[in-house]
């Protein structure tokens, strides 16, 4: 008999959940399994009638099979790299430009265009929770949610310091610049995860809301701004229409922010023998965008190149983050 047809099942509600997530993992290795299994047959078959009837359709139909079948394999190595424990859950991720004012955020501006296109792309779902405008372009700090299935696992490798050279749009002499913007990534804690935070560690401030969202917006103190004083976290949320929606919000990012920090401690016990590899900190860029003198991008971790610099600000940067993951599996 299996877990879930017992009588008891759904007595404990938190196990439950975690019985039916197990459950659907595998039932989703085994459907790709088959598909994989499926597709070779049809090869086989439409390779066979192409040789035996000199049949140049059923050669390209053969190919097109093929291609499924190695794209099917890739994404299934991929994710199996994608073991760890929160590599599932839906990601939480925070912009800040780096010093340089206008040009700076305006770079911050077009990472987050980046990551909401690739978010797209993928078929999931992304929302802006908080959104501090530039004063003149850009923005100061935007915090978003991208959720859907190894979200997180996905955009942790975006983790870091991004660094952009072009020729600015914003100097009269049309001299060339080096921005900087920081990514960070958290994966969004549900309620069956514990995290204690006590009411005494908090400071709660409301404030009336800036920039896109709404006529509502700008009306009334909905937006709240949450302090974590032993830790001095800041979160905020202004996207909703009740100060109680943002608050919660702002409550679940805050938790997923405190929920990182003790496993990055822990992280940090278990490797504090040796150097971190891919160290996340202001002055060790992860990745470079170069739009002038020639267009192309760089990631620094991988030696990935890219010249299609226009595609990556589109959102199409699977391969710096597939290059990473499968590096990090080969060290």
């Amino acid at each position: 008999m299996t877990l879930t047809a017992k009588p008891d099942f759904w007595n404990d509600n938190d196990k439950a959940q975690e019985v039916l997530k197990e459950q659907s993992v595998l039932r989703e290795a085994v459907d790709d399994y088959g598909k994989c299994h499926s597709d070779i047959e049809e090869a086989r078959f439409f390779l066979e009638l192409a040789e035996e009837e000199d049949d140049p359709e059923a050669l390209e139909e053969t190919e097109t099979r093929l291609r499924e079948v190695s794209d099917s394999l890739a994404d299934m190595e991929l994710r199996q790299l994608l073991g760890g424990t929160d590599d599932r859950r839906d990601a939480i991720v925070t912009l800040h430009p780096g010093a340089g004012g206008t040009e700076s955020q305006d770079w911050a501006e077009m990472l987050l265009r980046m990551y909401l296109r690739w978010g797209d792309r993928r078929g999931y779902k992304t929302e802006i929770m908080e959104y501090q405008p530039g004063e003149e372009a850009g923005l100061k700090r935007v915090t978003f949610t991208i959720a859907g299935e190894y979200a997180y696992g996905y955009l942790k490798c975006e983790a870091g310091i991004h660094r952009l050279v072009r020729i600015s749009p914003f100097d009269a002499n049309s001299r060339r610049h080096t921005s900087f913007a920081s990514v960070f990534v958290y994966p969004e804690v549900d309620d069956a995860i514990e995290v204690e935070v006590n009411e005494s560690d908090l400071r709660i401030d409301t404030y009336r809301a800036s920039g896109a969202g709404g006529q509502h917006v700008n009306k009334t103190d909905s937006a709240v701004r949450i302090t974590h004083l032993p830790t001095n976290i800041v979160v905020a949320c202004q996207n909703e229409r009740s100060q109680h929606k943002n608050k919660a919000m702002a409550m679940r990012i805050l938790r997923s922010r405190l929920y990182e920090l003790e496993v990055e401690k822990q992280r940090e016990m278990m490797d504090s023998y040796a150097k971190a590899k891919k160290d996340i900190a202001w002055g060790s860029q992860i990745r470079s965008y170069v739009l002038h003198p020639y267009r192309m991008v760089k990631d620094h971790r991988t030696n990935v190149e890219i010249g299609n610099a226009d595609a990556v600000l589109d959102g199409d940067i699977d391969r710096f983050i597939q290059s990473y993951l499968m590096e990090g599996e080969e060290g």
